[in-house]
């Protein structure tokens, strides 16, 4: 036998073992099952082959579940230009993340059922449905598809489940982290009490070199960014059923998410000979406190019919200031003062009345009344030669000095009507009119009012009890950010401090084109999924000139009516048809294009930062026998034409290739041992940015072009896991 054999005959015998090992899985497991109504039921049994510790491991072995989430690349359902859905969709609304826990949605934005599926313990599930059909019953409407996670039924159940990590960063540096999760059920009362604190420690190692455009040596900038960020979460849900007809809800949850940080910048000026060297110093303290309740409250009438109503109240407040400092050997001297404050709060009260109309059909009408309010503060100081010093602006000179309060009052009257047209083919109809003033005080003091009427059609027809097909069309309005009413930091630009406030902002609209084909294969082996999308935009939100006889600036503002269309495919296959059911690939690949015509150039282009897609790859393999199991997960994003255009420069970012690994076994003590690797390829974020001086970006002069990259470097965890 050569030298070169040995290692080669190793590796064939290793993974014939580790073949033969994960053909032990019990094939007499309870099977998923699809009903009439396309709904696929796992069975927690299902899941024990994998030892899942919380659901979000039951749900990562099942075969097309990102799509299920909102997370496979399918750009008609959750986000983009126009749209009414996500985590800054308006007011509650009938969205949400497409998750229910006990055939319920979880009241709240934050606080939604997504959030709660690392807390809940895998030994406290029933079992899991992936609802692909449309129903009055459900609470959550507007997706794909719906995961419900049903719970366990019992007089008396509890459950404690806890995590401790430890992460280490590319500096060097350990955090620690922890949570722990309460949940149970006595009597008519079922809870989950969590808590956690996570390390969310950056350490970003950047370069940055610039030219003139004539192509000589202006400057480097080498810059190192700290945030030293450990939020603390504590959330609360807890549920009370008053008899057979009646039952509550109430969910609560708080973070402390303080992020204080440091920004080193070492400055080579190479236009001088020699060249000089200047070192900044940026002290960024920051505080970010959140805090959400909300409740729900739902009667049954005798006939089935249902009384629902919702409420929510919300509150987040950041308070940042960034100092810069020139360091001249041992001394300091500040330059900058630039302090932001904002607080955001939502007040929203859903109620609606549901009732079958006949054995085919059923319908909801209801009404929701929503209050936003922001209050913003924006303070800057400059160090000038002439000019009053404050100590309010950090002991420099006032420059700008701005206060607003802006405040959004809605009210979106709402009918929905289901029809299963017959045993294979269903129609939900959706019709949303919506009237909303928004009035604007402090520095400008300005009241406008909207109106709009949202229909929305999703049609579904199951041609076989694997092959669904679903079209839907919808109009969509966005929510504005009322941060861009005022003026406000700019965290991306050295140079530019902050931005201006646009109190004539409209709200992006769109009408939404979806068509989707889902095939799913027999014995769990696998999901295709294919979306084709068409956007038509309306008043695009994107950069505008507000420009002053002194000075050059933009704010956001709308730009005009513009499209986004593409198509993605996500594909998962489970292996069981080579024998190797612990095998999971996934995959997926999305290709878009757009087009709005830009205010400064006049010209056609690509929506801001749109790109033109990606792909990805995923890949877990479960070896029962052996209590382990491990993975990786690759993404990357097509290059090029991620532009963003300014009046007065042009950015053109580019990512690197994302790629995780983890590695995950049951040992000593029942607990779970859990390795990742975040970043392994150490992909780094880069940015060209061309500035033009003397005019905008069509009448000025291209001056300088700065290319920079930057990376977090590789992060690795180590997590230990355990249930009583």
């Amino acid at each position: 036998m050569s030298p070169t054999a040995t290692p080669t005959r190793l590796a064939l015998a290793i993974a014939l073992a580790c073949c033969s090992l994960s053909t032990s899985f019990a094939q007499t497991q309870d099977q998923p099952v699809t009903d009439a109504n396309s709904t696929v039921t796992y069975p927690a049994e299902f899941f024990a082959q994998y030892e899942p510790f919380s659901v979000n491991d039951m749900l990562d072995r099942i075969p097309g579940i990102t799509v299920a989430r909102g997370g496979g690349g399918n750009g008609g359902g959750n986000g983009g230009p126009g749209s009414s859905n996500g985590s800054d969709r308006r007011g509650l609304g009938l969205g949400g993340d497409q998750i229910m826990i006990n055939g319920r949605r979880i009241t709240g934005k934050e606080n939604e059922g997504n959030s709660q599926l690392s807390r809940i313990p895998a030994n406290q599930v029933q079992y899991i449905e992936i609802i692909r059909g449309t129903s009055g019953d459900l609470d959550v409407r507007g997706g794909n598809q719906v995961i419900n996670i049903v719970l366990l039924e019992s007089e008396s159940r509890s459950s404690i489940a806890f995590e401790v990590n430890t992460d280490h960063y590319h500096d060097g540096t350990y955090q620690p982290g922890a949570k722990i999760s309460l949940t149970g059920q006595r009597g008519d009362f079922d809870y989950l009490l969590s808590g956690e604190i996570e390390p969310r420690w950056e350490y970003r190692d950047g370069f940055e070199r610039s030219v003139f455009a004539n192509g000589t040596p202006n400057d480097t900038v080498e810059r190192i960014d700290i945030r030293d960020s450990q939020p603390i979460t504590l959330s609360a849900n807890l549920g009370y059923r008053f008899g057979a007809s009646d039952l509550v809800h109430v969910n609560g949850q708080y973070n402390d998410a303080d992020a204080p940080g440091k920004t080193h910048r070492r400055i080579t000026d190479l236009t001088e000979s020699p060249a000089s060297l200047t070192t900044e110093l940026d002290r960024t303290p920051s505080t970010n406190d959140f805090w959400e309740i909300g409740s729900d409250y739902e009667h049954t009438f005798a006939n089935g019919a249902r009384w629902k109503t919702l409420a929510i109240v919300n509150r987040k407040e950041d308070d940042s200031t960034r100092e810069t400092f020139v360091i001249d050997g041992g001394t300091e001297e500040k330059d900058l003062y630039l302090a932001n404050f904002n607080r955001y709060q939502e007040r929203i009260i859903r109620s609606s009345y549901s009732a079958s109309l006949s054995e085919s059909q059923d319908m909801e009408i209801g009404v929701e009344r929503a209050q936003t309010i922001l209050d913003s503060s924006l303070q800057l100081g400059l160090l000038t030669s002439s000019g009053t010093r404050s100590s309010a602006f950090g002991g420099l000179t006032p420059i700008t000095n701005s206060n607003a309060t802006v405040e959004e009052l809605r009210y979106e009257y709402f009918l929905v009507h289901n029809w299963q047209l017959n045993a294979r083919m269903s129609l939900e109809s959706t019709l949303i009119a919506e009237t909303s003033e928004i009035a604007q005080t402090g520095d400008v003091s300005k009241k406008r009012s909207f109106d709009f009427i949202r229909p929305k059609i999703d049609y579904r027809f199951d041609i076989t009890p694997a092959v669904q097909f679903r079209a839907s069309i919808e109009k969509g309005v966005s929510q504005l950010s009322f941060n861009d009413f005022t003026a406000n930091i700019n965290g991306g630009d050295d140079d530019q401090n902050a931005v201006a406030g646009n109190p004539d902002l409209r709200q992006e609209q769109s009408w939404r084109y979806d068509l989707n084909l889902e095939y799913r294969f027999n014995n769990d082996n696998g999901v295709i999924n294919t979306n084709v999308f068409y956007h038509d935009l309306e008043d695009i939100i994107d950069k505008v000139d507000v420009s002053t006889k002194s000075a050059i600036l933009s704010a956001n503002g709308n730009i005009g009516d513009g499209y986004r269309y593409g198509t993605s495919i996500n594909a998962s296959l489970r292996l069981g048809f080579l024998n190797q059911p612990g095998i999971l690939l996934t995959s997926g690949v999305q290709l878009e294009e757009s087009e709005v015509t830009d205010p400064f150039l006049g010209t056609k282009r690509r929506l801001r930062q749109a790109g033109r897609g990606g792909y990805s790859f995923g890949f877990r393999h479960d070896l029962s026998a052996l209590s382990m199991n491990y993975g990786l997960n690759y993404r990357h994003s097509i290059s090029g034409d991620r532009l963003a255009y300014d009046i007065d420069k042009i950015e053109d970012y580019n990512q690197g290739d994302f790629l995780n690994l983890f590695l995950e076994t049951r040992g000593w003590a029942d607990l779970t041992y859990r390795f990742e690797a975040s970043n392994a390829l150490d992909g780094e974020r880069c940015r060209v940015r061309s500035r033009y001086t003397g005019g905008t970006i069509a009448t000025g002069a291209l001056n300088e072009i700065e290319n920079s990259c930057s990376t977090t470097g590789i992060k690795y965890a180590i997590k230990i896991r355990g249930t009583f």
